[in-house]
């Protein structure tokens, strides 16, 4: 497979008193957007790592995957993960395994996934706890695809939980009114709670001056709730 013709590798240090945890991901200066890390994915990174104690033998998706940030700590954190990304995406899956052979993860599932799209990788599927996607609500036109995809799984995993992170680049950004079509409904999670919000995080000063949010999308009880 070798490693990326252009870019290189990115460190990761996460440490929350004693504990620590180091990675290592391979990313390429291309203009395909899981090819390199995004603030987003440092944010959730950061989520998983602090809440860690609960990710123990959890199943865990990462859609959108890329180069997989959040997705290799949730396996580091003892999660049995299965990462996925776009099935026309080939250079993303590849990056997928990168990242999972750069961290001794080579074991890790990698799927083929597009959004929107019901194919038989997603009907196969094995049951799911937490779904993970860090700026996956990027392009306005794939807002329902997504959430299309994210009901469909949380139908068949009903006490599953979407952990998602977005950058607000729109003061008109909003799934509210898709929220609500597919019968979902979102918590959000203030970034001060698991120590996200500051410029540097996890070794990194990818988060930067963003501003990112943090929310958690699950299934809507049938009185609306």
């Amino acid at each position: 497979m070798g490693e990326p013709r252009r870019g290189g590798v990115r460190r990761y240090r996460f440490t929350e008193g004693p504990a620590a945890l180091a990675l290592r991901i391979p990313e390429v200066l291309d203009s395909q957007y899981g090819m390199y890390v995004w603030p987003c994915a440092v944010v959730l990174a950061q989520y998983l790592w602090v809440h860690r104690s609960s990710l123990l033998g959890k199943r865990v998706l990462e859609i959108g995957a890329g180069v997989s940030l959040p997705g290799v700590v949730a396996a580091k954190c003892g999660a049995e993960v299965t990462l996925s990304d776009s099935e026309e995406l080939p250079q993303c899956l590849r990056n997928c395994r990168r990242s999972c052979l750069a961290n001794q993860l080579p074991h890790i599932p990698v799927l083929g996934l597009t959004w929107g799209r019901v194919s038989p990788e997603l009907l196969a599927l094995a049951p799911i706890d937490i779904i993970l996607g860090s700026d996956v609500f990027f392009d306005p036109k794939d807002f329902e695809d997504i959430l299309t995809t994210i009901y469909f799984l949380l139908e068949k995993n009903p006490h599953a939980q979407f952990w998602t992170t977005y950058q607000v680049r729109s003061a008109d950004w909003s799934i509210e009114a898709l929220l609500c079509k597919w019968k979902l409904k979102s918590i959000h999670v203030p970034l001060r709670s698991f120590g996200a919000d500051k410029e540097h995080l996890g070794s990194s000063s990818l988060p930067g001056r963003h501003t990112i949010e943090m929310m958690i999308i699950s299934l809507a009880r049938s009185d609306g709730t």
